[in-house]
């Protein structure tokens, strides 16, 4: 079974409906596929599968209540796609114990099935860079808002070092190394990474071996949601950067999303897109990401192949321009039939403005904040 789970650094990016869409495009093109709904306080999958009523979830199954993990899997009316809901109207879900989640993660690990699909929460907490380290191939998503890539990368840069404090067990000069810059007053969101790493071998050669080994298998994924232009696709090519330079991370770019206002409708219909519109931009690319996986097989386990990295960014961007194209004579017809009027796309165009007028006033305000941080000798 191939274990995907799917994060991001911050909400609002897209990630629920991604994975919901994608576990769809994998089970239709004849894959066993479950979906988990871990994004525990914040459930919301049942809504876009059309599930209306939900009886047990996670939180029933952690709960007082005993009852065995399979009562909780739901199927679903797409065939080969069952369901795990996450139950958020529990309180107290979000905040598992240690045993919980630990308890979670084995029932998880045992199920049957090709693939795994795991939408997490947004954010960095220890349980969602848990639940993300479950898989070596875990899938970040992002849009190419300055914010959402800053998010990702230090969505990233968490996941390395809740890989660390899991490798340095406790009473190892790495361990005590770490926690002495904590009493130092010394944030490990500012320490430079491979600072620390060149340091940890100096001390401490076995912690260091083990941590590298660790690495290997870990090879996030990303995908670059919302796109507007095909310029955002260079977002990711800088996200790359970053995460090779400061992480020692190499991330496989599994391909771009455009923005479509039909997703919005489908959502208040309760249909996943690739159900409510097939044919549209953004469910081709969610078919062409699943045709990705399903391609990769066991080169999952694999050790990772730069020049298929490379590769990947470079499909990349000639399918942000394609679909671009597609996207744009999607507009022309409905233009040219009536369904759209010129004041319609007027006041798309307006919207658009406005939206790009409040990202240059975020990209300005996040500049200085660097320049500030900089000064203070930081690592950003």
């Amino acid at each position: 079974m191939h274990i995907l789970p799917i994060g991001s650094g911050k909400g609002g990016v897209g990630k629920s409906v991604i994975a919901t869409n994608l576990s769809i495009a994998l089970a239709e093109a004849g894959k066993r596929v479950i979906l988990a709904d871990l994004d525990l306080g914040g459930s919301n999958i049942h809504t876009i599968l059309g599930l209306r009523s939900i009886e047990k979830g996670i939180g029933t199954f952690l709960g007082k209540e005993k009852i065995d993990f399979k009562d909780i899997i739901v199927e679903t009316e797409y065939f080969g796609l069952k369901f795990i809901p996450g139950d958020a109207e529990i309180p107290g879900i979000a905040n598992l114990k240690s045993y919980q989640k630990q308890k979670l993660i084995r029932n998880l690990y045992s199920l049957d099935a090709d693939f795994l699909i795991v939408d997490l929460g947004a954010g960095t907490n220890y349980n969602v860079m848990d639940f993300f380290l479950m898989s070596g191939n875990g899938l970040v998503v992002t849009n190419p808002t300055l914010t959402a890539i800053l998010n990702a990368y230090l969505f990233l840069k968490n996941a390395v070092f809740r890989l660390m404090s899991s490798t340095f067990t406790k009473k190892t000069e790495a361990s005590r190394y770490i926690e002495s810059l904590a009493r130092e007053g010394s944030p490990l969101q500012r320490v430079y990474i491979p600072k620390l790493l060149s340091k940890i071998r100096e001390i401490d050669p076995d912690s260091y071996s083990k941590f590298i080994s660790a690495t290997e298998k870990f090879h996030p994924n990303l995908i670059l949601n919302m796109l507007d232009d095909p310029k955002d696709a260079d977002k990711a090519i800088k996200l790359r950067r970053s995460s090779k330079e400061y992480l020692g991370l190499d991330v496989e770019h599994l391909g771009v999303i455009y923005r479509d206002d039909l997703q919005d409708i489908a959502l208040s219909s309760r249909l996943p897109i690739i159900r409510y519109k097939p044919n549209s931009v953004l469910s081709q690319a969610i078919y062409r990401i699943a045709d990705k996986i399903i391609q990769k097989g066991d080169a999952w386990e694999s050790p990772i192949d730069i020049t298929s990295l490379d590769e990947s960014y470079q499909v990349a961007e000639v399918e942000a321009e394609a679909d671009f194209q597609a996207k744009m004579q999607n507009l022309e017809e409905l233009l040219h039939c009536g369904a759209l009027s010129t004041g319609d796309l007027v006041e798309t165009i307006r919207s658009q403005q406005y939206e790009i007028q409040n990202l240059k006033k975020e990209n300005q305000l996040l500049k200085v904040k660097l320049a500030n941080a900089i000064k203070q000798g930081f690592d950003v």
